[in-house]
């Protein structure tokens, strides 16, 4: 996985994460949704990236 792909994906991560759990804290719906959609996003970045690394061998 190419370093900048890889940061890029748990960067996404953390950021959904982080935005989650914000919207739960002050009873924020969309936040929370935001947040869910963002941290998938990151998890199918990082899963992408793997499977390139999986053909290259």
């Amino acid at each position: 996985m190419s370093k900048d792909e890889k940061g890029r994906a748990k960067t996404e991560q953390a950021k959904g994460k982080l935005k989650e759990t914000a919207g739960r804290l002050v009873g924020n719906e969309r936040l929370t949704s935001e947040g869910r959609a963002e941290a998938a996003k990151g998890d199918a970045r990082q899963a992408k990236e793997k499977m390139k690394d999986m053909f290259k061998r």
